[in-house]
């Protein structure tokens, strides 16, 4: 078998088993959460009687041994079927489809934000001054030990309303965006920064760079065209955390600045003890989570091809 074919088969099995995993745990955990799952099909003030209650039990499968439950629970999930919200009386696919762009832009804003900021800062921070290095330090602390909600609250109680320069929630324009990206972005962007910082500083005094310098390189292209590859490599590593801090982040900043999307789905799915509309969302975020390990595998090979070896990939 090719090492290609392989690797594929190795990583397809990997993801395969994430998902299930992720599945089959909020499957347990769910079922450990108190209360009548029919209160949240009709209502907690609902009167029903206990026949009417044991029809709803049998429509939607509740009836069932907790084996049968979660076999069809999993049968569903491979074919694509996440069963219908309790709440909303949707096919759950529908429910998240309508909501996955409204999240989809704000991630994809937000990552393009902390990439540039973390790239610029690590590069204006490791010259050959210290104090541009501590000062950044100082605010990175700062931001990184600041709540998600609070640092959100704080953005919106300065520039929306003292300044009035964005509006205070989702008004359908750019400007809506910039608050809610900020605050998603500035907690990651101090994470990465500081990882960077450390590997872009260990890569200047590498034999490399000394190299670079003797061609007559200047120190600005060294850091930038050379050393900063090798910096990538540490702050990589961090995508599982990336993942979960756009997916947690999203919850956060989507019900503070009062916008639609997965996150803002999933706390009332949770308060209202939606069952399929949170497995849904479990499986979403696997998946997302699978898919953007896929994505850092890929880089991981562009910024270093000695790693193209273990891949079967023929280096350029």
């Amino acid at each position: 078998m090719p090492a290609v074919v392989r690797y594929l088969a190795a990583r397809l099995g990997a993801a395969a088993l994430v998902v299930w995993g992720a599945a089959t745990l909020a499957f347990v955990v769910l079922q450990l959460v108190p209360g009548d799952p029919v209160d949240a099909v009709v209502g907690s003030n609902a009167l029903l009687d206990a026949e009417q209650r044991e029809d709803l039990r049998h429509r939607y499968g509740l009836d069932e041994p907790l084996v049968v439950q979660y076999a069809t629970h999993l049968g569903r999930l491979a074919t694509g079927d996440l069963g219908d919200s309790y709440q909303l009386q949707q096919p759950v696919i529908r429910v998240l489809a309508d909501q996955l762009g409204p999240t989809l832009e704000l991630a994809l804003y937000a990552t393009l934000v902390a990439l540039v900021l973390s790239v610029a800062v690590t590069l204006l921070t490791t010259g050959r001054a210290r104090w541009p290095r501590r000062v950044s330090a100082f605010f990175e602390l700062v931001v990184v030990s600041t709540p998600s909600f609070w640092l959100g609250i704080m953005l919106l109680t300065v520039f929306s309303f003292r300044l009035g320069w964005f509006p205070v929630s989702d008004s359908g324009d750019g400007r809506s965006l910039v608050l809610p990206v900020l605050t998603l972005a500035l907690p990651i962007a101090a994470v990465l920064t500081q990882v960077m910082r450390e590997g872009l500083l260990d890569a200047l005094e590498q034999p490399f760079a000394l190299t670079a310098r003797a061609r007559g390189l200047r120190e600005p292209a060294v850091r930038s065209r050379h050393a900063l590859r090798h910096a990538a490599l540490p702050a990589l590593t961090l995508a599982g955390w990336f993942t979960g801090s756009l997916l947690g982040g999203a919850v956060v900043v989507e019900n503070v600045f009062a916008r639609s999307g997965i996150g803002r789905v999933a706390l009332q799915a949770v308060g209202g003890r939606d069952l399929p509309v949170i497995q849904g969302v479990v499986a979403l975020s696997a998946v997302a989570f699978v898919a953007i390990g896929a994505l850092v595998e890929v880089l991981y090979v562009v910024v270093d091809p000695r790693l193209r070896k273990g891949t079967g990939v023929v280096a350029a």
